[in-house]
């Protein structure tokens, strides 16, 4: 899912709720119904169903953001995590047959389950968004929590039933440890990294890439782009400070993007778009399912070579041609401007 940012200009349709969806089996991007605020939305069906659960003994959930919401006194004040945990944002929602698992670039999103309602906060809707939710099968939820325990991320929320919890015990010890101090295995040296195949319900296959802090490098030129054989152009938030610059050393080209149009809808630059994603300039060999798109929840800076993080990417040609399409110019290495 693109939530689009809000577009200048007082007339313009684009007030920052809108979304495209590319959904399993779509030609492309199609216009989604509502906004990213209603509960009749993709997003709002989606998230939703936790706030209607109630204190259900045989669903479990892990809500985690490194900026999370609004705190039970709606001060206005927000919790961020700075630089102790990872820069990651997500959403685990299981039964004991099935469950999805959202990867997110929304701050203060989603909203806490005993605020009894699902809303799409204020903070997410200047800038463009990115989501990617994926349903798996229960069998590969250990493996997910697994990966989220290298990201260290910052958890919030979340309830693992004893019902669930021998089932996905790496999920029910993310939840139980959360609140202590340090790292969630204090006693453990923390995973540098580690990548994943994860195939959804319906047989698509996934790469989940989870970095911890003490990969201390940057996610897709030192270990995507070389994993998957591929040159990346990638978007991210560039208004942070010590971006990393387009890299065409260790013989990938990572550029990264300046000027974004998905679907043909409107053009806008990077600085608008706090999604992360990175796609293939160009389709891999015939018969391979098309080129590689990723999406995740961590930028290319300095500070964040540092922290958690991680991306999901599948090889698919119509998902491939959405986000190819949409990257219109990129930095060049060594400056200057170029058509991606």
């Amino acid at each position: 899912m693109y939530k689009l940012p809000k577009e200048h200009g007082e007339k313009s349709p684009h007030q920052g709720e809108m979304y495209l969806l590319l959904e399993k089996g779509s030609e492309g991007w199609s216009k989604g119904k509502g906004t990213v605020n209603d509960t009749t939305g993709a997003l709002g069906r989606t998230v939703g169903q936790l706030y209607s659960q109630g204190q259900n003994t045989e669903v479990a959930y892990i809500l985690y953001n490194d900026q999370k919401p609004l705190d039970d006194f709606g001060d206005g004040s927000v919790g961020n995590s700075g630089g102790t945990r990872g820069h990651t944002k997500g959403v685990v929602l299981l039964d004991k047959n099935q469950g999805f698992w959202l990867v997110h670039s929304t701050p203060q999103f989603p909203p806490v389950r005993q605020a009894g309602q699902y809303y799409y906060p204020s903070s997410g809707v200047v800038n463009g968004q990115n989501f990617i939710c994926v349903t798996y099968p229960l069998d590969r939820f250990q493996t997910i929590g697994e990966q989220l325990q290298i990201n260290q991320p910052n958890v919030y929320d979340c309830d693992v039933p004893g019902s669930l919890a021998s089932l996905v015990p790496s999920l029910a010890a993310l939840c139980k440890k959360t609140h202590l101090s340090g790292h969630i295995f204090p006693r453990v040296k923390p995973v540098s990294n580690r990548s994943m195949t994860l195939t959804s319900k319906e047989g698509t296959k996934f790469i989940s890439f989870a970095k911890g802090a003490s990969f201390d490098q940057d996610l897709y030129h030192s270990w995507v782009a070389p994993s998957l054989q591929s040159d990346l152009l990638v978007q991210f938030w560039i208004r942070s400070t010590g971006i990393l610059p387009s890299d065409c050393s260790l013989g990938w080209k990572v550029l990264d993007i300046t000027l974004i149009n998905p679907g043909q809808t409107f053009t806008f630059k990077a600085s608008q778009d706090h999604s992360k994603w990175a796609v293939s300039p160009k389709a891999a060999g015939s018969g391979s399912g098309g080129g590689w798109v990723c999406v995740g929840d961590i930028n290319r800076n300095q500070a964040e070579e540092k922290r958690g993080g991680g991306t999901v990417c599948l090889q698919d040609p119509v998902v491939w041609k959405a986000y190819r399409t949409a990257a219109l110019e990129c930095e060049a290495c060594g400056g200057g401007t170029i058509q991606c």
